[in-house]
């Protein structure tokens, strides 16, 4: 990796390490991989890892995310969550696109999730296949909208969590 593309993908994790970030809890860095960051809470205690969009069509965008997370105590395992970069609409639902795959999501105002474990394991199957994935909506104007994430790294990131919290409990 050159200089100018390191620095690049270095600047483009800091609002990943902000996301993380937070005074009342201490979080341990467990690497950074390409667009995707994987971390720690002994606190929670949980593991993530975590992404940014690449792409938001929007000016007044919320703080979007995608993570995939671990919590040993409650012995979940790949627990997909996004953060949309836009409120959706009421009615509006939100899917999931890897590859030629396609995921419903069970959402909330701007969050969303996969309805269950099994939506979860394959979500996360098909993140490691993938070149990149987009969550879809429209917001409460009823404009359609994408947040689209590159999934280089996001294995790695994801297997970095999930050793992360495997002592924790």
């Amino acid at each position: 990796m050159g200089f100018a593309r390191g620095m690049r993908c270095a600047l483009a994790l800091i609002p990943i390490l902000m996301l993380a970030a937070a005074p009342a809890q201490a979080r341990d860095s467990l690497g950074i991989f390409e667009g995707w960051g994987a971390f720690r809470d002994p606190a929670t205690p949980r593991c993530y890892a975590i992404a940014q969009p690449v792409s938001i069509r929007s000016s007044a965008a919320l703080n979007g995310f995608a993570s995939v997370a671990n919590w040993p105590r409650e012995k979940l395992r790949g627990q997909v969550h996004f953060r949309l970069s836009r409120m959706r609409g009421d009615k509006a639902p939100v899917i999931l696109s890897i590859g030629d795959r396609r995921f419903p999501l069970v959402a909330g105002q701007v969050d969303a999730w996969a309805p269950d474990a099994r939506g979860d394991a394959a979500i996360v199957a098909a993140i490691r296949s993938a070149t990149s994935m987009s969550v879809q909506s429209a917001d409460m104007r009823g404009r359609a909208f994408a947040d689209t994430y590159a999934l280089r790294g996001a294995a790695t990131a994801i297997d970095a969590a999930a050793l992360g919290c495997a002592k924790l409990r």
